[in-house]
């Protein structure tokens, strides 16, 4: 199960699926896709639920759930829901603040100002292509980086402001973890990963040499992770 991150759905892994060996499905959190929603209504457990819910339809007893970026902060509310149905959780990229804080507490003041500012105006809106260039893109040429642009939408406020509760993950110390750390990372810095992986708790660490965006960059590449991860069980 592929969960994508902040400002993107479902359709951010459309490289990579095809790589896959093992069968999988990406998901759209609410409020995009196939799962249209108010976005100021969509919170880290409806996010979660709606993960959880996914998993049911396509009827999986069990699955690798794989989270990129903003997504570490909703699969603990999907790994409460689905307990031992996860046989081990990815996360790529991710931001997993402390317990009780949220994603917006983990960035720098000014980050935290421009968001403040965009939500008076009336929500985030679509990334500017120009912010997206150097955060998403500083390992793209031209080709990749339309085709990222081309599939951004706009967040909900409330999975970037939302406390995350962390108590699934340290309740079931028993679910394998890992995590993949892009190394050319601009938007979550690698060494800020490795504290976020602390957050996780019992993870191992598994480097790519790509950026933030490496389901584009290097879909090749993660799928083989994924799939051999998926195969260890």
């Amino acid at each position: 199960m592929l969960v994508h991150g902040g400002g993107f759905d479902a359709r951010c892994w459309d490289l990579l699926i095809p790589h896959l060996l093992a069968p999988a499905l990406a998901v759209d959190l609410p409020g995009r896709g196939k799962h249209p929603a108010p976005l100021e209504s969509v919170t880290l457990e409806s996010a979660g639920a709606s993960i959880a819910a996914d998993v049911d339809a396509v009827g999986f007893d069990e699955v690798v759930l794989v989270g990129h970026s903003l997504a570490g902060c909703s699969m603990p509310a999907a790994i409460r829901i689905l307990g031992h149905r996860v046989r081990h959780a990815v996360f790529v990229a991710c931001t997993v603040p402390e317990q009780g804080s949220s994603a917006i507490d983990t960035v720098p003041a000014d980050v935290k100002q421009l968001a403040a500012r965009a939500r008076e105006s009336g929500g985030p809106g679509v990334l500017d292509p120009a912010i997206a260039r150097v955060v998403f893109g500083n390992d793209m040429d031209d080709r990749q980086f339309a085709w990222c642009v081309e599939r951004m939408v706009s967040e909900a406020p409330g999975l970037t402001t939302g406390p995350i509760d962390l108590t699934p993950l340290a309740s079931r110390p028993g679910i394998p973890r890992t995590w993949v750390r892009p190394l050319k990372d601009a938007i979550v810095d690698p060494a800020k990963q490795l504290r976020f992986a602390d957050n996780v708790g019992h993870c191992g660490v598994i480097d790519l040499d790509a950026g933030h965006m490496c389901m584009i960059t290097q879909p090749q590449r993660l799928a083989a992770i994924l799939d051999g991860i998926a195969s260890d069980g």
